[in-house]
């Protein structure tokens, strides 16, 4: 995958993770890349009908029609490299813990993989929710909060003050994106403030992410390399990267 691809691919995520981006926000997410370039990127995607765009920025087409098949379309995207993650993941999970799992195309396609193991499995995803009820030995929990119906995910206050009183012996996490100055980012704000408490309820901390999301900045930061144990991502990430995750003893597979 070449840089515009790449680049382009990391814009659809961008606009379909909150249903819509200002060219300002874009603008802020790509520093390194010229206006006209990002310009040509918006129209190309327009014109593959990937994105809408409009005056100041672009929209997701799922807001713009209506329909509710974001997350279906991540799920198609990137394939072989979220099967290897997931297939080194499920090496990961333990029996008998307690287990976050968070939103995502990613921890969607490790729900559909779980082992039919006793534990306490706490989602905020309700295609996660959805995967798990084929398995009968862990008790499953679904949060309450308010439905982001572009990602099938609920957050918000009360799901963050819901996982606040819980202990996790693992959390398995997705993200939008990675890059030195900001660390991990996403794309929607509840979504965040979720994720950092989650982390700092966790023992073990354990990224989920493909090499495409590395050297990208979102909108939200929620932590650093500091803050996680483990990254299991497709044996593509940057050697920079894997040098950063080095010094803050972060593990990489």
């Amino acid at each position: 995958m070449d840089a515009m691809e790449q680049r382009r691919n990391t814009i659809v995520e961008l606009v379909n993770q909150s249903g819509n981006i200002s060219f300002a926000q874009l603008k802020g997410n790509f520093p390194q890349v010229s206006e006209m370039t990002l310009r040509t990127d918006l129209k190309a995607l327009d014109e593959a009908k990937r994105i809408v765009r409009v005056h100041g920025g672009a929209k997701s087409v799922d807001v713009v029609i209506g329909t509710d098949d974001m997350l279906s379309r991540r799920q198609v995207r990137n394939i072989e490299a979220k099967q290897l993650i997931t297939k080194k993941a499920l090496e990961y999970v333990r029996k008998d813990t307690t287990i976050f799992l968070d939103s995502g195309s990613t921890t969607t396609m490790l729900a559909s993989c779980m082992p039919d193991q006793s534990s306490l499995i706490y989602t905020n995803s309700l295609t996660c929710a959805a995967e798990l009820g084929r398995l009968s030995n862990p008790s499953v929990y679904v949060l309450g909060g308010k439905m982001n119906r572009y990602s099938m995910s609920v957050c918000g206050i009360h799901t963050v003050q819901e996982v606040g009183r819980i202990n996790f012996d693992q959390a398995f996490m997705g993200v939008t994106s990675y890059c030195d100055e900001t660390g991990f980012n996403c794309g929607v704000d509840e979504e965040a403030v979720l994720k950092r408490t989650v982390l700092n309820r966790a023992e073990q901390r354990i990224i989920l992410m493909d090499s495409a999301k590395a050297g990208v900045k979102s909108t939200y930061s929620f932590c650093g390399l500091s803050d996680v144990d483990l990254i299991i991502s497709d044996g593509n990430l940057p050697e920079e990267f894997k040098e950063d995750c080095r010094r803050h003893g972060v593990q990489v597979i």
